[in-house]
């Protein structure tokens, strides 16, 4: 039987920490060679965009996949995951919650190994759905003291900062310019909109680490090239993916101003293989772009807990035998 679990299942069974675990371990296991991730696959219609993502862990015994199709409605994630021993289906869920948790998880879990120890003030751009897991998500790693935010629209950003101060019962201050939201930071984080940098290098202070998320096309870039060169480490999800669509890193790669030999995966970074900061002055900068295996990682976590409460709906898919 496979179970089907709907975006109110998600939410109920999964919290910033289970995601964090779920993305912390399945990168982990990417370094140590115990699991497989695929880049983005994406195909064009015109009318629609469809997009794949599959990936497996040997060691979690599962693999799968997430999709979604973009279009003028909207977008609505599906993840499909599976045993690998007997190939059965053992879930598909409804997963714009879920994707949103792991995205910040992932952020979570660079905080954890990139930023410094002392890291207790945020600046971060944007101030929608996305933002709001990234704020959870290192909150629940360092212990912050105060979160600027900033984003085009005043009303929006106000309104976020007022509800972030009530979940995280920390203050969260909004700014009206672009430079006051990453001036004094430990942590920056970008998780805008913008098609065009919002992040100067010039702004950031040593010893910052820097979570780049909003951009997942190579035509996007929420950093500028200044901020990209002032890195001591980059770190990444994956190389793979991020050589087609990491529009943060592409323009510095292109100038000649950082090659890939630079780059690292977050994973080794976890595993012990590569240093995530040397000292507390170097500035750090994760570029995530959101992979396939913090998906079918996160989505094992909440299929599991969904067991044990005896939450979801049981299908029987392939009912004839041929």
């Amino acid at each position: 039987m496979t179970l089907l679990l709907r975006e109110r299942h998600v939410t109920e069974l999964l919290n910033i920490e289970t995601a964090i675990a779920a993305v912390e371990e399945v990168l982990r296991d990417q370094a140590l060679g115990l699991a497989t991730n695929r880049p983005r696959q994406r195909v064009a219609t015109g009318a629609s965009l469809l997009h794949v993502m599959p990936a497996g862990d040997k060691r979690l015994g599962v693999m799968g996949l997430k999709t979604y199709v973009s279009a003028r409605k909207g977008t609505r994630f599906l993840v499909l995951l599976y045993d690998i021993e007997s190939g059965d289906m053992l879930a598909m869920i409804e997963a714009d919650r879920l994707g949103q948790m792991r995205t910040g998880a992932a952020s979570g879990v660079a905080t954890k190994y990139m930023a410094r120890e002392s890291a207790d003030t945020v600046g971060i751009y944007g101030s929608g759905w996305q933002a709001e897991s990234q704020l959870m998500a290192v909150c629940a790693v360092r212990e912050i003291r105060s979160i600027s935010v900033y984003s085009r629209n005043q009303e929006k950003r106000e309104a976020f900062a007022r509800k972030m101060t009530s979940i995280l019962r920390v203050e969260v201050n909004p700014v009206d310019h672009p430079e006051k939201a990453a001036r004094n930071q430990s942590i920056i984080i970008t998780a805008s909109s913008s098609k065009d940098p919002v992040l100067k290098g010039e702004w950031i202070e040593p010893g910052t680490h820097i979570n780049a998320v909003g951009s997942n096309v190579s035509i996007k870039s929420e950093i500028d090239v200044g901020a990209v060169k002032r890195a001591s480490v980059i770190a990444v999800d994956s190389i793979d993916q991020s050589k087609i669509e990491a529009g943060d890193l592409l323009p510095a790669i292109e100038r000649g101003v950082i090659c890939w030999e630079a780059v690292t995966e977050l994973g080794r970074i976890i595993a012990g293989q590569v240093r995530g900061r040397n000292n507390d002055q170097e500035i750090t900068l994760f570029k995530s772009n959101g992979i396939a295996l913090e998906d079918i990682s996160t989505a094992l976590r909440v299929y599991i807990l969904a067991h044990e409460r005896g939450i979801g709906e049981k299908i029987n898919l392939w009912t004839e035998v041929h």
